[in-house]
């Protein structure tokens, strides 16, 4: 079974994009929910945060406590790279269930911010990189999120730039409201699929 994976820096339409796969009947795996869900599940993550950060990282009823997790880790590149190093390993191995569970499937999409970041890439057999103007991903996420410019350049500034991604990207999707998206994705599904049988 093909592993591709999917990203694209804020604002490009990285969700829109995977709901079309779905939409195809293609599973995808969404890593930043995923990231969410194993937080509070996954036994060895939540005794490795806890031994990190503190008891007071976890609420009495099991729920993480994100305010001070954010708290600690928010401007602070070292800290964010010890919580990165105990998320990301939970992440592959519910991707790694995922799989299991999709084994029927041709192929399945990882959806994921930080794919190259994180260098979860290296696990999947293509990525498809979603770009758009700057300018574009800043109104869109402006509009979204309802935050300010600064807010959005900000989180901008803490991911490989496009240009970097592209780099790496077996695969592009453009995204810039002029060209449609749905004939790209189907063409790539087409290869996929391609691919998978042989």
């Amino acid at each position: 079974m093909l592993k591709i994976g999917l990203t694209g820096n804020i604002g490009s339409g990285k969700t829109t994009v995977a709901k079309v796969f779905e939409l195809l009947g293609i599973p995808v795996f969404y890593a930043d929910d995923e990231a969410k869900k194993v937080m509070v599940t996954d036994q060895v993550l939540i005794e490795g945060i806890r031994q990190t950060f503190g008891a007071e990282a976890y609420f009495e009823d099991g729920n993480l406590n994100r305010k001070y997790i954010s708290a600690i880790v928010f401007n602070n590149k070292a800290e964010l790279e010890k919580l990165n190093a105990l998320v990301h390993p939970a992440v592959f191995r519910a991707f790694d269930s995922f799989d299991n569970r999709h084994k029927d499937a041709p192929y399945v999409i990882r959806e994921a911010a930080i794919l190259f970041e994180s260098g979860s890439y290296k696990m999947c057999d293509r990525a498809i990189m979603i770009t758009a103007p700057l300018e574009t991903r800043i109104a869109r996420v402006m509009e979204r999120d309802g935050i300010s410019r600064a807010d959005v350049e900000s989180r901008e500034a803490r991911q490989l730039s496009q240009d970097e991604k592209i780099k790496l990207a077996n695969d592009i999707i453009i995204n810039d409201g002029k060209q449609l998206v749905i004939p790209q994705v189907i063409a790539l599904h087409e290869l996929y699929l391609s691919l998978a049988h042989q």
